[in-house]
């Protein structure tokens, strides 16, 4: 019962529901009570042949009511404790769902898109049974069981009622025990689910590679084998769950057997008449579907207990990156002044950066070239503020990121990153991702500014173009460059192109960057790049190698040292001619 404690914060919120739906589920525990006792009267009243026709229709009619009754309150109790269930699982969704947005990359690095799908279906429906089910059954159980007891006792004979429960210890003990098996192969049986979650959406999400690959078979044969674990591990739960029900009817088998051996004695003695008798084995009969749902009970309840200790070991984990008490309320605007000593990724033990030191002043373009692995993409998440625990400084208009909130920092950096995600909807709410309101005038001047919006008007629907899940009908240039308008389209102080022109042919890149360098007077900008034409006219570049600066000036002073930049510069150069049929 330990998860019931654990939603007692819920179970307050909504103590009026639930209070009028145990109400309801009382009421009817109390109204079954009426049924057996008046069988067991008209049997009676034939046997002593003193039955009339009034008294047979009072009964009929105290019957009626009752039913009646019983109806309205079964409503009732589903809409208040069912529906408070429900509530409990869009609440938990919610949670869920906002502790995601509020946790760092490292977070999603260490744990699966799948696995975390799974919290928020599986995990969320077991808990939901809990606040639904779990209530019914326990109240249902309670009530009814102590009801039928009490009135088996109290009107019809207490000693016979003492012999029928002789067997229902063992039967707390049974269902007890296959309660705590059941907690325990549960979350197992989640956990695959959550691998095989993990895979179908790998699988689908990379479906084009394993096609290219023909990986096709390999491929299914490894979902097959998460999906036979997860088969294998359900059905050692449904083993365990298949032993309630054979295990309660079979010691109130033993029950009935007791009554009927011991309730014939003392009819035969005259304690007891033949409608008491007839009268305590219906009641006895009611007695079953309590002791069912105690067993239930233990089901539904180890279910939501291993579901909602997975949910909190998640909400458990704090966000990395947080807010400083009394955190800068507005956008930040200027000079940047990056400092940063040294600085590794979490869990990795090589220095992703050191004795990295740069300064840009406000309306300036940088630019940061350097091989995979060299740091370049560490710089930048360090400004977006994505990872902390640095040894220096990143200060951004006078003050250091961390002492401005997050939302603010990041409203004021519009990152086009290398991995360009797009939602599947429309280019024109893509693009208006940020702010959806805004006019249409403003959509297609960034699209211009990105040299899209030709392209877009080329397509059937023009920006109402639905481009897929993760822009799959688009080419990679045209991704490139709806991204790029979407950072635009922010009005960013500092807009970061993360070798966000790749994809697209030179002629483009150069339309691009003098479109940004005439609309972004005033405005910062770094871009990386592998593609030195990308970032040539820049006020400033940096040449990363190993996780530090080895060079630094403007393209022509970096061609003059005769170092790393004009060995790129050279070999780039030297492509660029065997591309268009030069000879060396």
């Amino acid at each position: 019962m330990k998860v019931l404690l654990q939603l007692s914060w819920f179970f307050k919120q909504r103590k009026k529901q639930y209070a009028l739906g145990i109400a309801a589920l009382v009421l009817v525990s109390i109204l079954q009570l009426l049924p057996p006792k008046i069988i067991g009267i008209i049997v009676d009243d034939i046997t002593e042949d003193t039955l009339t026709a009034p008294g047979l229709t009072k009964w009929l009619i105290i019957l009626g009511i009752a039913g009646i009754l019983m109806y309205f309150a079964r409503f009732y109790w589903r809409v208040m404790i069912f529906g408070s269930a429900v509530l409990l699982s869009r609440t938990m969704r919610e949670k869920l769902f906002n502790h995601f947005t509020r946790m760092s990359p490292s977070f999603y690095q260490k744990r699966r898109v799948g696995d975390l799908m799974a919290h928020a279906t599986n995990d969320i429906n077991a808990l939901q049974q809990t606040a639904g089910m779990g209530i019914l059954t326990l109240v249902d159980s309670i009530s009814t069981g102590g009801f039928v007891i009490l009135t088996m006792a109290i009107t019809i004979n207490w000693k016979l009622t003492l012999i029928a429960l002789i067997p229902l210890p063992f039967m707390i003990f049974l269902t007890s025990y296959y309660g705590r098996l059941l907690r325990k192969r549960f979350r197992f049986a989640q956990e695959a689910f959550s691998n095989l979650n993990d895979k179908t959406q790998e699988s689908i999400t990379g479906i084009k590679v394993i096609k290219t690959f023909g990986q096709q078979k390999e491929d299914i044969e490894d979902f097959t084998d998460l999906s036979t674990d997860v088969v294998g591990k359900n059905m050692r739960v449904a083993r365990i769950d298949a032993l309630f029900d054979p295990t309660i009817t079979g010691i109130f088998a033993v029950s009935y057997i007791l009554s009927f051996y011991f309730g014939t004695k003392y009819i035969i003695a005259g304690d007891m008449s033949i409608g008491d008798m007839v009268a305590f084995s219906t009641y006895l009969g009611l007695l079953v579907w309590p002791m069912l749902a105690f067993g239930f009970l233990f089901n539904i309840v180890e279910r939501g207990n291993a579901s909602y200790s997975r949910i909190t070991e998640l909400l458990s984990i704090a966000p990395e990156i947080t807010d400083l008490p009394g955190a800068i309320d507005k956008r930040p605007e200027g000079d940047l002044e990056f400092a940063i000593e040294e600085f590794k990724f979490p869990e990795d033990e090589a220095l992703a950066l050191h004795n990295v030191h740069f300064s840009l002043k406000q309306g300036e373009t940088m630019g940061i070239v350097g091989r995979t692995g060299s740091g370049k993409t560490a710089i930048l998440k360090l400004l977006l503020r994505e990872f902390e625990g640095y040894k220096g400084s990143i200060v951004y208009g006078r003050h250091p990121i961390n002492q401005y909130k997050q939302q603010r920092l990041r409203e004021s950096i519009g990152y086009v990153p290398q991995d360009h995600f797009l939602f599947s909807t429309t280019i024109a709410e893509n693009i208006a991702f940020t702010n959806p309101k805004i006019a249409k005038e403003k959509i297609y001047e960034a699209s211009r500014l990105a040299q899209i919006h030709d392209d877009i008007l080329g397509f059937s629907e023009g920006y109402e173009t639905i481009v897929g899940e993760r822009g799959v009908s688009l080419s990679g240039g045209q991704q490139q460059r709806v991204s790029i308008a979407r950072a635009l389209i922010m009005e960013p102080e500092l807009l970061i192109l993360d070798d966000s022109l790749s994809a697209v042919d030179a002629k483009t890149e150069e339309a691009i960057l003098e479109a940004l360098k005439q609309n972004r007077t005033g405005e910062t900008t770094i871009i990386t790049s592998h593609r030195l034409s990308a970032i040539q006219h820049a006020h400033k570049i940096i040449v990363m190698h190993e996780g530090t600066i080895a060079e630094a000036g403007t393209h022509e002073e970096l061609l003059a040292m005769d170092g790393k930049y004009k060995e790129m510069y050279e070999l780039q150069q030297l492509e660029v001619m065997v591309e268009q049929g030069g000879e060396v």
